[in-house]
């Protein structure tokens, strides 16, 4: 299923996502859990931004793989860092929006003061859409 992005003209062009998406009459919605840097052996990902922003995405691959969706079907992300520092914030993002390539789906990026895990920076959360329910594992 094909998502529609969405560049709102009296928007700046400066920024690099979407303004909005529009979903296909008839799509699945998917939506996320926050991904969290953890690994397969619930192990935290290093205490640098950039790699726990890689396993982040790592992770949001394998859910939405997981039911039936990929990146390219991502309708919206939400990314959030435990900073108050504008500069970590744009490190996450950086590792994030490059994850998406050309798919450039609207996104919220928050600083707050504490995620879920001890010593977790990074989470996404998203809503994606396909067109059919994945095949039983």
């Amino acid at each position: 299923m094909s998502v529609e992005l969405i560049r709102a003209g009296g928007l700046t062009g400066a920024v690099p996502y979407a303004y909005a998406s529009v979903v296909p009459a008839g799509a699945r919605l998917v939506h996320t859990a926050g991904a969290c840097p953890i690994d397969e052996h619930d192990r935290l990902a290093p205490g640098d931004l950039a790699g726990q922003a890689r396993q982040v995405m790592d992770n949001l691959e394998v859910a939405l793989r997981a039911a039936g969706a990929g990146l390219t079907d991502v309708v919206r992300t939400t990314v959030y860092v435990a900073s108050t520092d504008q500069a970590d914030l744009v490190t996450a993002w950086n590792v994030v929006r490059a994850r998406f390539g050309d798919h450039d789906a609207p996104s919220t990026l928050l600083g707050v003061t504490v995620l879920g895990y001890r010593g977790q920076l990074v989470e996404v959360d998203a809503v994606a859409v396909t067109a059919t329910p994945p095949e039983p594992a």
